[in-house]
């Protein structure tokens, strides 16, 4: 399941320092416009503590943990949409994503330079907003004008394909993304789909601060979080200095204790991932035995079939039923023995929909 998360921003906001944290694959982390020329992609390991805690269980030979992949796409300018800087490749990138993670500085220091000069997050995320909504209103108004004389004939489809692109249109000309548009019907939101707009993709904001900050934030922060009311999107606060210096600790509980004495129960690394898979619409399901206790990604709303199908292809093709137990169940009774006994494990159909941390077990035949 390749889907991707994509980190933007302007330069020098802490894009590459964060995915430096992220991933095991560094990106070239300097305090100059363009560091990151091409594409970073990072595979990051999806933290979950209840693999940990069925592994004390189970003792399985090995623990095998979900992941998500991160891009690190180069910093954009004001005028990419017309090719300034790394303009066209820059927005290329971002369409070849599936979400957004839009990084903003959030965070004073004179010996960091701003491409602008001076610290405004709500700016700089209207300059990235704005490039991407002007490239999206190129799309819609070139699709706009192909399928107006189809709708005006009675094409049925046509018809829906023309609302969708004039209420996008619409929001566009006003300086809205696209994801603040909403749609009632399946018809209008699987052509909403169809048309991979920048501005559609889902966004986490992202709000680089300084050690003082990454507890309660600050006004920074305060000012993004308004700014963005009114859009179908999160904000992390996230302080990227004080997560490289975790990352070079070398053992969990010095991490733990540096967290602690900052006053922080979780790394900002470890809420920006979770972050990333949920946005991503991503759940997990989970498989516990002698051999391995590992993680699975699904697509929330998945159906017992297509989650068989995630471990193989033939499980989803010969599908027989799936026994279910709650992750809940089975930590309280203390192994699949003790649950069957107590009468708590659920033999499910093809119709039943996979809940995160279901432990399942696939019946087949091929």
């Amino acid at each position: 399941m390749s889907l991707q998360c994509g980190i933007v921003g302007l330069p020098n906001v802490g894009k590459s320092t964060l995915f430096n944290c992220l991933s095991n694959a560094k990106a070239q982390s300097a305090n100059f416009p363009f560091c990151t020329i091409e594409p970073n992609v990072g595979m990051i390991t999806v933290p979950d503590e209840r693999l940990n805690k069925l592994a004390a269980l189970v003792h399985p030979q090995r623990i095998v943990p979900t992941t998500v992949e991160i891009v690190d796409i180069a910093g954009l300018v004001k005028g990419a949409s017309k090719g300034e800087g790394l303009g066209n490749k820059f927005l290329g990138n971002i369409r070849e994503t599936d979400a957004i993670l839009h990084v903003l500085r959030c965070f004073d220091d004179g010996n960091i330079v701003h491409v602008d000069g001076s610290i405004d997050p709500v700016r700089d995320k209207e300059i990235i907003d704005t490039e991407l909504q002007i490239k999206d209103l190129e799309t819609v108004e070139s699709r706009i004008n192909k399928v107006q004389k189809q709708a005006a004939t009675g094409d049925k489809q046509a018809k829906v394909a023309y609302e969708v692109l004039a209420r996008y249109k619409e929001a566009l000309q006003q300086g809205k993304s696209a994801r603040t548009v909403q749609f009632d019907t399946k018809e209008e939101q699987r052509t909403a789909r169809e048309l991979f707009l920048l501005t559609a993709k889902p966004v986490l904001y992202i709000c680089n601060v300084d050690e003082a900050s990454a507890v309660k934030g600050n006004a920074y922060v305060e000012a993004v979080r308004e700014a963005i009311r009114e859009e179908n999107a999160e904000l992390l606060v996230v302080a990227a200095k004080i997560e490289s210096e975790i990352a070079e600790l070398e053992t969990y509980e010095e991490r733990q204790l540096f967290l602690a004495e900052i006053g922080l129960e979780e790394s900002g690394v470890n809420r920006l991932i979770k972050s990333a898979y949920k946005l991503l619409n991503l759940e997990t399901f989970l498989t516990a035995g002698p051999d391995e206790v590992r993680a699975w990604t699904y697509h929330k709303g998945d159906k017992a079939p297509q989650c068989a199908g995630v471990i193989h292809t033939d499980f989803e093709k010969g599908f027989i039923r799936a026994e279910v137990i709650k992750y809940e169940d089975f930590l309280s009774y203390g192994s699949e023995a003790a649950v069957k006994e107590a009468g708590k494990m659920a033999v499910e159909g093809k119709d039943y929909v996979v809940q995160d941390g279901d432990i399942m077990h696939f019946r087949f035949n091929v």
